[in-house]
């Protein structure tokens, strides 16, 4: 079973259901948690949203790679990588 994911508009009409609040309100609080999270990860720090999962920056060091369509090894310079894990509580609510 597939199904779409929620649109920006939508999480928007039930944040703001949710809330109580009205729609700019939710599209505020909204766009203000996407600027904090991408912020503080992008510096290099963690955070923790309650109820759905951790989200860090973490580095990768300098590596080899293959190009699958040649087959040729190179190297690949080091980089970081943004790492979500899932809260008990979202795994949780998700499996039951």
């Amino acid at each position: 079973m597939t199904t779409k994911p929620m649109t920006k508009t939508q999480l928007v009409a039930a944040l703001s259901e949710k809330m109580g609040a009205d729609k700019k309100t939710a599209t505020a609080a909204l766009d203000s948690l996407a600027e904090i999270v991408m912020a503080e990860v992008s510096a290099g720090g963690a955070i923790t949203v309650p109820g759905i999962g951790k989200v860090m920056c973490r580095a990768r060091p300098e590596r080899q790679v293959r190009n699958p369509s040649t087959g040729e090894t190179m190297t690949k310079a080091a980089d970081k990588a943004v790492k979500v894990t899932i809260a008990k509580a979202l795994k949780d609510a998700v499996n039951s």
